[in-house]
């Protein structure tokens, strides 16, 4: 806690002496955000005779933003806290737990004519978020710790990144848990052809230690393509990517995965359908043959397969079988700042495998989302979701007597803009 303040304050002293000098531009951001929510069946089924969970979570962050022709700089500090997160302390009586913590910290830097190349605690956000995101709906979010060089070549934005990911200042070797990414590589191209057509081209290396305690590592490389159609009332985009190298246990990787979302407007109604398909295992996996599961890595979970997240992490809440999503929504917009979504899934196994059920169908979602824009910087949000399980949803969550399972939430989010400084024009 005291490192981030002494960081905070050094920080800011120096962009306040620049910004004065009218070198550059300086702005400071606000974001409040609290969400109610009512679990009686979230992330899992609700059981027979169970109480709903009630509570309301808050972030807050502050972002510092110092830009000039030749370095930018971003500094968020945040808080996430649930209401009522207090203990006692022996000394002083009612206490709170620590919640502040580096959202971002990083710089970029302009590398003459060539681009730039950014380096600290950053947010990576791609495309559709579906390998590199922010992870919004987690109000502590997801930042990396990594060096990013930004081109621009042509008609064309490249990118270029890497991460090597450390516990402790160690004398000697580089252990890491098997479950997080120790290595992350990536390039992403992309193009803007027109108004209407944008195509991106990901590819992503990530290595990961072959037990807690050990140096090597096995990569799993993902390739793949990621297109957005915006012509008149049509929209639609879409994602391809294949999984190749090798997985944490060292066998041979071979997965897909396919998104695509369409929608065409008409008038105040906007209907449309998706598909999400993450493959998956026919058989279980041993210390021999070739992993079909896909691995989402760390892109956003909550964005993808319903709002309740009973499919976040594949191995375990599939039993390597992945994932088939075929889904129907239906937006209506009453107005610019009012409108209301909703979405109606039916969730199915990619794959059988000796542990998974018998059947591959697993219930249906029904997501039902209202937003009202109050102001440019303020939103109030609410949705109200339930899920119609199968018996073999049920195998797989080991939840034989369920009740009905639905989850509500109500979300307040302020972003307002509390100080910004241009530079002095030049004489």
């Amino acid at each position: 806690m005291k490192q981030i303040c002494k960081h905070f304050l050094l920080t800011l002293f120096v962009v306040v002496f620049m910004v004065q000098n009218g070198f550059a531009q300086f702005s400071v951001d606000a974001h409040l955000r609290s969400r109610f929510e009512c679990r009686d069946g979230y992330q899992k089924l609700a059981v027979e005779g169970s109480n709903p969970a009630i509570f309301i979570s808050q972030r807050t962050r502050l972002s510092f933003n110092y830009e000039s022709k030749l370095l930018k700089l971003r500094f968020t500090p945040q808080d996430v806290r649930i209401w009522g997160d207090q203990t006692t302390l022996s000394s002083t009586g009612v206490g709170d737990n620590p919640s502040l913590d580096l959202l971002e910290a990083y710089a970029e830097v302009k590398m003459g004519n060539i681009g730039w190349v950014s380096a600290g605690r950053q947010q990576l956000v791609y495309d559709s978020k579906r390998l590199l995101g922010d992870r919004n709906w987690n109000q502590n979010g997801i930042a990396y710790d990594a060096v990013v060089f930004k081109f621009p070549i042509r008609k064309w934005n490249l990118h270029a990144g890497a991460a090597w990911n450390t516990l402790v200042e160690a004398p000697a070797e580089n252990p890491y848990p098997t479950a997080r990414i120790k290595s992350l590589n990536y390039i992403w191209l992309n193009r803007k052809f027109s108004d209407r057509l944008t195509l991106s081209l990901l590819h992503i290396s990530t290595g990961v230690t072959r037990t807690d305690t050990t140096n090597p590592l096995n990569f799993r490389h993902t390739s793949g393509v990621f297109g957005e159609y915006k012509g008149g009332n049509f929209y639609a985009w879409g994602n391809a990517y294949y999984q190749f190298g090798k997985n944490q246990k060292g066998n041979q990787v071979s997965a897909y995965l396919i998104d695509a979302d369409a929608g065409y407007k008409l008038g105040k109604f906007t209907p449309g359908l998706g598909l999400g398909y993450l493959s998956g295992n026919r058989s279980t996996m041993g210390s021999s043959g070739t992993d079909k599961l896909f691995d989402p890595l760390y892109g956003n979970r909550h964005r993808f397969f319903g709002v309740m997240d009973y499919f976040r992490t594949f191995v375990s809440q599939t039993k390597q079988g992945g994932l088939a999503d075929y889904y129907l929504w239906l937006d209506y917009k009453f107005s610019k700042k009012i409108s209301i979504r909703n979405t109606f899934h039916s969730f199915s196994l990619a794959q059988i495998n000796p542990t998974t059920p018998e059947s591959k169908d697993l219930g249906f979602e029904n997501d039902l989302i209202f937003k009202y824009k109050f102001n440019d910087w303020g939103e109030l949000e609410s949705g109200y979701c339930f899920y119609l399980p199968t018996e073999s949803l049920k195998k797989l969550q080991n939840v034989p007597d369920e009740k009905f399972s639905q989850f509500f939430y109500l979300q307040l989010t302020l972003t307002p803009n509390l100080f910004k400084q241009t530079p002095t024009p030049e004489k």
